[in-house]
């Protein structure tokens, strides 16, 4: 080899000294130059290298975004139930308490789907599950446009719910195995990103259909929601299947097929699929060793202990927090500050939507470069700060500080969705769908979606009774000391999981110091690549 690597050299020297310095324009290339190339392929060879790239990145793309229509389903419910919920107040002659019940039960109930939807994601695919969350919802979202009465009204609500569980469960999980390590932030933060321009759809629709009669408004409202279920029918025949299920089903030449085509370069799609497939084989193993899935879960080792602790954690502070409660029921908020017209707080609340939107592509910018801790800090804080503003303006300015009272409240519920969109909205779902060992995956996100959607429910369905015994400002101060806890949370048990692999994440959690730490020292990172290299026979 060394004699080779010589006369390499040699050989290079002797073209550099022979090579004329300048030529003419029109000239042919010669021999060597031809050899420089490649036999006079290296140029075209580049330019298929970067086509391939260019086209399998806008391939993973699409696949995201189709992959994210469900969560404009939720978005949409969420948004325009904020103030439908008005109308449907007098039109169906509803209490307060039966309020709290509509609006807050999508969320409880939502838990159904996401259990199953682990489970069914395993047995039927990753797309095909995004099928069923479409046409449970699309039946309950129909239900609910001709309910003659609250009961009918909320079987048709329990039914949206389910089929939101299924979908907010699956649609991170096939997008975090579908995508390359460095787009996946990225593109795993689609569905939070399609859920806020649900919600701004949401408030669009309120405040376009408002001046409808009583009767017929609110329907509108929530008809409108059954067409993005169209789109994803349409959806289910162009996106693939996830090449970590097809492997897992001994498929293994179609899941080769959708690699090449969501990878840059056969080398690296190859790479992916060899991690794959170990991965998998410890999943059959256990199998084989007829270890069920949930009870690893429910006794779980050191550092699938971890992994709960940091999944299930940052998704219950994601609804703890409040959120929901800020979204749901801004209206009521700005009517406490001082707005009284119908039409001006649904407008107020396009504010909030616009917002929650924008600002949710900053996160998308920022994910995959500076990273997911340094943005959830972003986040945290700037939500404990909002929250903390709102409450204290309107405890301090009353009668007298109307218009200011007014505007600090629109700021900070718009400074509050905001910094959520910025960081621990998106990355929430993110982290779940990373941090998880393959043969865990699918069960352990929708545990997570779970306990999002059970605080989710409890916040959106206590928020008016709480608000009536402590004021709606004291509400927002328990949300605010919450949000500061939550810092510290991401300080002591979030790891940074940026341009790392599926698998180097799951050795990530295998250490304490490194778990505990958040960072990643360099020489870390190196050792865990050579660890993971060395049990592949790369090296």
């Amino acid at each position: 080899m060394d004699l080779q690597e010589n006369g390499s050299s040699h050989e290079n020297g002797f073209s550099k000294i022979s090579k004329p310095k300048y030529q003419r324009m029109d000239s042919q290339p010669t021999h060597l130059e031809e050899e420089e190339d490649g036999d006079g392929g290296g140029g075209t060879h580049n330019r298929n290298r970067e086509t391939h790239k260019s086209s399998s990145r806008k391939y993973v793309f699409a696949c995201a975004v189709f992959a994210s229509l469900n969560s404009v389903l939720l978005g949409y419910d969420v948004g325009v139930m904020s103030g439908a919920i008005i109308f449907i107040r007098d039109d169906l002659h509803i209490s307060e308490v039966q309020e709290e019940v509509l609006v807050g039960c999508l969320s409880i109930v939502s838990l159904l789907g996401s259990l199953g939807g682990g489970r069914t994601s395993d047995a039927i695919g990753r797309k095909w599950t995004m099928g069923i969350a479409a046409i449970i919802f699309q039946t309950g979202a129909a239900i609910m446009t001709f309910a003659p009465s609250f009961e009918v009204l909320m079987i048709g609500r329990l039914l949206a719910g389910v089929g939101i569980g299924f979908g907010v469960m699956i649609a991170p999980v096939y997008i975090a195995e579908i995508s390359p390590s460095a787009a996946r932030g990225a593109l795993t933060s689609f569905p939070e990103i399609f859920i806020n321009l649900g919600i701004l759809l949401g408030y669009v629709s309120n405040y376009a259909f408002s001046g409808l009669s009583g009767h017929i408004n609110w329907r509108v409202m929530l008809a409108v929601g059954i067409l993005p279920s169209v789109f994803i029918g349409f959806a289910l025949f162009i996106i693939p299947e996830s090449p970590r299920w097809l492997v897992l089903q001994n498929r293994v030449d179609e899941a080769r097929s959708v690699l090449l085509k969501t990878n840059d370069n056969e080398a690296e799609a190859e790479e992916r699929l060899s991690e794959i497939e170990n991965a998998a084989q410890l999943t059959k193993e256990e199998k084989d060793a007829e270890k069920a899935v949930w009870r690893e879960l429910l006794t779980p080792s050191p550092g699938l202990r971890r992994m709960l602790i940091t999944g299930f954690g940052i998704q219950c502070f994601q609804q703890i927090t409040g959120i929901d409660a800020t979204v749901y029921y801004s209206p009521t908020i700005f009517s406490v500050a001082g707005i009284e017209d119908k039409t001006s707080l649904l407008a107020a609340t396009v504010a909030v939507g616009f917002a929650k939107t924008i600002f949710i592509l900053v996160a998308i910018l920022l994910i995959d470069r500076v990273g997911r801790k340094p943005l959830l800090y972003v986040s945290t804080i700037g939500m404990t700060t909002c929250l903390f503003g709102l409450a204290f303006g309107l405890t301090i300015f009353k009668q007298g500080f109307e218009e200011i009272r007014i505007g600090l409240a629109v700021l900070m519920v718009c400074g509050n969705v905001a910094f959520f969109s910025v960081g621990i909205g998106p990355i929430c779902w993110v982290l779940t769908s990373e941090i998880f060992p393959l043969r865990l995956r699918a069960q352990a996100a929708a545990l997570g979606a779970v306990g999002n959607r059970v605080c989710s429910g409890l916040v959106a369905m206590s928020f008016l009774s709480v608000s009536n015994a402590i004021t709606v400002q004291g509400t927002f101060y328990i949300f605010s000391v919450i949000s500061a806890i939550s810092v510290v949370f991401v300080y002591k048990f979030v790891p940074e999981t940026k341009g790392k692999s599926l698998e180097q994440i799951e050795m990530l959690f295998q250490n304490d110091r490194e778990w505990r730490g958040g960072e990643v020292e360099l020489g870390d990172m190196e050792r865990l690549v050579q660890k993971e290299q060395s049990s592949n026979g790369l090296v």
